[in-house]
């Protein structure tokens, strides 16, 4: 038996040639006329499940036609939206203060600072009018993502505006900008991962983990920049509008859904429909999907009803990236229920031939439509000029950073305060807490396969076979098959790479006389889905990240589908005349690894399990700042019930062998820095890494012994 530390592998076969078989063989469905659409198959899949979920949504929705229905289903969306954000924190003292003022003559800007939660400081710009007489309306203006934050230009221009027109406005930065940045580079002064959209989909990331979403702190970022602006004395509190464009017209929606003291809501360049979503620009970073959002029966126009009969405007643009027709169709859904109420002119839709913009169009539209809800009458004039300041003018602390400036709490450490808490609080593990956390529910149908022909070789012979996971869902495989009679040890090897890229290990097996099987789980090998998933940079972050949202959106973990392909392929295996169902055992390396030993925890098919190149455990990823390629293998909330060495502890008495374990970046850690994760080792648990070169087949040869 090897030890721990031992480094030392046997050699297979040394001196035999490995034959390696050309892609074109074992990607054997690419090119072909009815498999043209091949890397399409899990978008399909997934857009089909959802668009039946959206359906039977609509029929619900269909029957609203009292107030008291609707106010059942606002309860409906407030309780869903809270159990997806993983529930809102407890007040705690806001210990505001104002560090500076610009004179603007009929307005000043007031910078200010503020702690959303203890030591998680908030940096903020009010716009209080200085002609007049006080309380004024108050306008709470979340941001969108575009460049310098509450300095933004357009943003200026609203917020003076307003207060020009004798409103009190309040913008504050989101997490990831302004002087917010959350992964702040102090040698380059600058932010880490450039983009916010993707430092929010990594914090969003770890938050996923922990059961919470990273818009758990952006909207209570908004509830207490409320409870700032109702603070103030210069604030009428039975006059609040709100409004934000973009990622600002998402939390506009978030907002006015969750919070009663919200009187009139104006979204710009936000609200559509999933169905337009999803057969358009995809899923958006972390803080704009609430999973399971499409599981629940929710959709755009939930965020609207959850406000009605209150005024509510929708700011469009025709030419927006958000579909102008997932709009429309949002807006006459929702406008019925208006109606029905006797409040269709609180209602409205305004839509701007342009892009994607809080443009004067729409910037015209919301003054009037706030003029004529929160002071009785309404603005058709001009807007004013606005005299626009640097964003350094506009910096509430020194260095024009929170993270240099005060230092304090950030989304990571929140998020892994909270995962230390859950991990305190497990319950017992069990198989269906595991079949829960991953929705793993194999249908019970007979599998059903078909040949694409053979390939024959000297011993051995090279079926290819593509055969249903679940309707919608093929699965290509090759299987490996000795020409020797009678039955033999059977392995099922899943890669990330794809099963092409594993034919030398392959072929090794199979000359050792094992019957291989080599699949390709949906989404991966030749069913990869092409492309970038959402934008340029994401993909070495983040993977497939579409497919991976979608699927939580749906309530399918890819994880759990993943999992699924593995029973499904046992399933197959099984019956095999050639094969000895009492020695079957499992490879499974880098992506696959997490999905086989979840198979391997929940199939008892599965005698042995070794798994190369596999993620050490989730609790890492909440512990690393950065993170790559963790999403597609990230079940939501699975931190609140185990962690991947509990799984392989599951598996026990079983043997599981951990090759060449990887950190949340996907470097190889040491055999000592696996053990701390994983805990005590025993007969069953063994932690290897292997010498550079040194063949994974090795290694399995060495755990399952030859037959």
């Amino acid at each position: 038996m090897r030890h721990v530390t031992l480094i030392v592998l046997f050699t297979l076969l040394a001196g035999s040639a490995l034959h390696a078989q050309p892609t074109s063989e074992l990607d054997f469905l690419t090119g072909l006329t009815e498999h043209r659409e091949l890397r399409d198959m899990l978008p399909k899949f997934l857009k089909g499940r959802a668009f039946e979920l959206l359906e039977q949504r609509s029929r619900t929705v269909a029957g609203l036609r009292t107030m008291k229905q609707v106010e059942e289903r606002r309860a409906y969306i407030r309780k869903e939206m809270l159990e997806a954000l993983g529930g809102l924190p407890e007040r705690t003292p806001l210990n505001a203060r104002v560090t500076g003022t610009l004179d603007r003559g009929d307005y000043r800007i007031e910078k200010i600072i503020f702690e959303s939660l203890p030591n998680f400081y908030v940096t903020a710009n009010l716009y209080v009018p200085t002609r007049g007489t006080p309380p004024f309306p108050g306008i709470l203006f979340p941001l969108g993502h575009e460049g310098g934050a509450k300095a933004h230009e357009a943003w200026q221009r609203v917020l003076g505006s307003l207060a020009k027109k004798g409103f009190v406005g309040l913008a504050w930065d989101p997490v990831g900008q302004g002087e917010r940045v959350q992964l702040w580079d102090a040698d380059f002064g600058a932010a880490k991962l450039v983009r916010s959209t993707t430092e929010h989909s990594m914090y969003g990331i770890q938050c996923l983990l922990t059961g919470d979403n990273l818009a758990r702190y952006t909207i209570w970022d908004g509830i207490r920049a409320l409870d700032y602006l109702l603070s103030r004395p210069e604030v009428d509190p039975k006059r609040i509008g709100l409004t934000g464009n973009s990622g600002g017209g998402t939390h506009t929606a978030y907002l006015a859904a969750l919070d009663d003291r919200i009187h009139v809501a104006a979204p710009s360049c936000y609200i559509t429909n999933w169905a337009r979503l999803l057969t358009s620009i995809g899923p958006q970073d972390a803080e704009q999907n609430l999973p399971p959002w499409l599981h629940s029966g929710l959709d755009h126009g939930d965020f609207l009803l959850a406000f009605a009969p209150k005024p509510y405007l929708l700011l469009a643009a025709v030419r927006d990236f958000f579909s102008i027709t997932g709009v429309r169709e949002t807006h006459a859904e929702v406008r019925r229920v208006y109606e029905s109420l006797g409040a269709a002119e609180k209602i409205g839709l305004v839509e701007a031939d342009d892009g994607h913009g809080y443009t004067l169009p729409r910037r015209l539209a919301a003054y009037d439509w706030f003029s004529r809800w929160l002071k009785g009458s309404g603005d058709t004039g001009p807007e004013p000029e606005i005299e626009i300041a640097t964003e350094e003018e506009l910096f509430v602390t020194e260095s024009g950073q929170v993270v240099t400036s005060l230092g304090g709490e950030t989304v990571y450490t929140l998020n892994r305060k909270r995962a230390e808490m859950f991990a305190s609080k497990r319950p017992q593990l069990s198989a269906d807490v595991i079949r829960r956390v991953i929705a793993f529910n194999p249908p019970g149908m007979p599998v059903n396969a078909a040949s694409y022909g053979v390939l024959e070789r000297s011993g051995y012979r090279i079926e290819k076979w593509l055969y249903s996971s679940e309707p919608g869902i093929g699965i290509p495989a090759v299987v490996y098959a000795p020409s020797t009679p009678g039955r033999k040890p059977a392995v099922l090897l899943v890669s990330g790479r794809g099963k092409a890229a594993e034919s030398s290990g392959c072929e090794a097996l199979v000359k050792a006389g094992f019957v291989v099987m080599a699949a390709d789980l949906r989404g991966l090998g030749e069913t990869r889905v092409a492309g970038p998933s959402a934008s340029s940079d994401w993909p070495q972050y983040f993977g497939d990240y579409a497919s991976s949202m979608t699927g939580l959106l749906i309530g399918r973990p890819l994880t759990g589908m993943r999992a699924q392909d593995i029973a499904r392929s046992l399933d197959l295996l099984t019956k095999r005349d050639d094969v000895d169902a009492a020695r079957i055992y499992g490879i499974g390396r880098e992506s696959a690894g997490i999905p086989l030993l979840h198979a391997a925890a929940l199939d008892p098919r599965l005698k042995r399990v070794l798994l190369d190149g596999m993620l050490v455990s989730y609790e890492a990823v909440v512990r690393a700042t950065i993170h790559r390629q963790v999403f597609e293998n990230a079940p939501r909330g699975v931190l609140r019930s185990y962690d991947l060495p509990q799984l392989t502890a599951m598996v026990a008495p079983r043997p599981v062998w951990l090759v060449d374990t990887v950190d949340p970046l996907g470097r190889r850690i040491s055999v000592e820095e696996a053990a701390r994760h994983h805990g005590a080792l025993s007969d069953t648990l063994r932690l290897v890494r292997r010498r550079p070169g040194e063949a994974i087949q090795n290694v399995f040869l060495e755990m399952a012994g030859k037959p």
